[in-house]
């Protein structure tokens, strides 16, 4: 089944493919790695910006049941496509939530004194998680607060901390990390444990606890730097060729003559730049390789800087009959969301979660 979507509809220039059997596939690899413990997903950012509507119930049908957002008004897209969800607020409680947290039987993540006070006077019993700080020192309560917050007659029924670097299997701060967990949590016996990112999955320690919240595996990420990525790609992206020119030794190119033709060089110019998430700092200049599309099966180097609605890439090495009707593949075909990342200078995350409006989108299952 194939659907299409997305305001730019089917005359935009790029066209991003959504694979939902990939996304499953990825969700059901790492539930077998943490069973018998449950395998939530975390779909905050539009599901890392591939769309919650499309992301969740996918996920859903392949049997995940607790989900993960960062606001309130993400958890009510949530609970609009898949109703008997378990659905989590990251970013801790604030009052202007409280009527839609409510509402919609959400259970907000509460990662302070005054977060649990709130709750307790108007969350009327409902369920929440309660976030303790191990070490990341952004949110969470710290340590000693658990044993007050568990005296508050508050239904907590899952306690979570968050991981700093575990992605860095041989990190200390993973063990640290563990054992303060494990130390608070015998304040709240009965809430079941959360610590496990999607890094934190492949960690030796296996700290998958009772409820795992991978996010970034899910969408392709590779959750395990260095080595081969156990994940399916779920994103691909291609744009037509809009124009194809010849240009001489020493000629420059772009914004700012970043670039130099070393060569006599046949550029090709694409449909896609900054204001669809390209990155800007995936321009490439005399002095740094940049991003590559491939073009008929060929790695091609961009070309300059990254403009707001385009990007020239070197084409030269292509077969000049094979250009005609051709297409840049930014992702896919090799090119992953890691490997854009890196060459832009930043993480695949803010490859997925900057996604263009502006492509049209076909999700395939």
């Amino acid at each position: 089944m194939t659907e299409t979507s997305g305001p730019a509809g089917a005359d935009s220039q790029a066209i991003l493919t959504i694979d939902l059997a990939a996304l499953a596939a990825n969700w059901r690899v790492l539930a077998e790695r943490v069973a018998p413990g449950e395998c939530g997903a975390v779909v905050k950012a539009d599901a890392y910006g591939i769309g919650i509507e499309a992301a969740a119930p996918a996920l859903a049908k392949a049997g995940c049941r607790t989900f993960f957002v960062a606001h309130a008004s993400e958890g009510r897209r949530v609970r609009a496509v898949v109703p008997h969800a378990v659905v989590y607020v990251l970013n801790g409680l604030l009052a202007a939530s409280l009527p839609t947290l409510i509402a919609h039987d959400l259970r907000p993540v509460l990662g302070s004194l005054e977060d649990a006070s709130l709750w307790a006077h108007a969350g009327e019993g409902h369920a929440c998680a309660l976030h303790v700080d191990t070490g990341m020192n952004r949110l969470g309560v710290v340590p000693a607060d658990v044993a007050v917050i568990a005296g508050m007659g508050l239904a907590i029924d899952v306690l979570m901390t968050h991981f700093v670097s575990s992605e860095a299997t041989t990190d200390p701060t993973n063990h640290a990390q563990i054992a303060r967990f494990s130390s608070v949590r015998t304040a709240l016996p009965q809430a079941r444990a959360s610590l496990a990112n999607s890094s934190a999955l492949y960690l030796p320690q296996k700290p998958y606890g009772d409820l795992v919240r991978p996010g970034y595996a899910l969408y392709g990420g590779n959750p395990t730097p260095g080595s081969d990525n156990p994940m399916q790609a779920v994103v691909r992206l291609e744009a037509p060729l809009l124009q194809i020119r010849t240009i001489e030794a020493g000629e420059k190119v772009g914004y700012n003559a970043q670039w130099t033709a070393k060569r006599r060089t046949r550029l090709a110019t694409i449909g896609i730049g900054y204001a669809d998430g390209l990155p800007r700092a995936a321009m490439g200049t005399d002095d740094r390789a940049g991003g590559e599309a491939r073009v008929a099966g060929v790695l091609c180097p961009f070309a300059g800087r990254v403009s707001m609605d385009l990007t020239i890439v070197d084409v030269t090495d292509v077969p000049e009959t094979a250009l005609k009707g051709a297409t840049a593949v930014l992702l896919g075909d090799g090119i992953t969301i890691d490997d854009l990342g890196l060459r832009a200078a930043t993480i695949g995350y803010e490859i997925l979660t900057r996604l263009g409006a502006r492509y049209h989108r076909v999700y395939v299952d």
